[in-house]
């Protein structure tokens, strides 16, 4: 088994369904290895010089602006954030990425 695959099955008990012999299969061959690792490499860019690590979870970008990380709360709510983006939809020249 490759590397943190076991660490992924372990996680993957935790996801009702998730664990399938297909699932299982493709983790410890590594099947989606070239995905993963484009997929870490922008998530690490998208944070930039004072990110390298990336820029944290959740993150949403509207009109390549991002979210304040002090107005993140309103991404784990879903009627504020859709809330949001009608308002973004309505008046998009009032949005400059530090909110509304």
């Amino acid at each position: 088994m490759v590397r943190g695959g076991r660490r992924v099955l372990e996680l993957a008990e935790r996801v009702e369904g998730l664990r399938t012999p297909e699932f299982d299969a493709a983790v410890k061959s590594l099947n989606h290895g070239d995905f993963v690792t484009a997929a870490q490499k922008a998530y690490e860019e998208a944070g930039e010089a004072e990110e390298p690590e990336g820029p944290g979870t959740p993150t949403v970008a509207i009109n390549d602006q991002r979210i304040p990380l002090d107005c993140n709360a309103v991404l784990l709510e879903g009627d504020a954030f859709a809330e949001l983006l009608r308002q973004i939809y309505d008046r998009p020249e009032m949005w400059d990425g530090g909110g509304m």
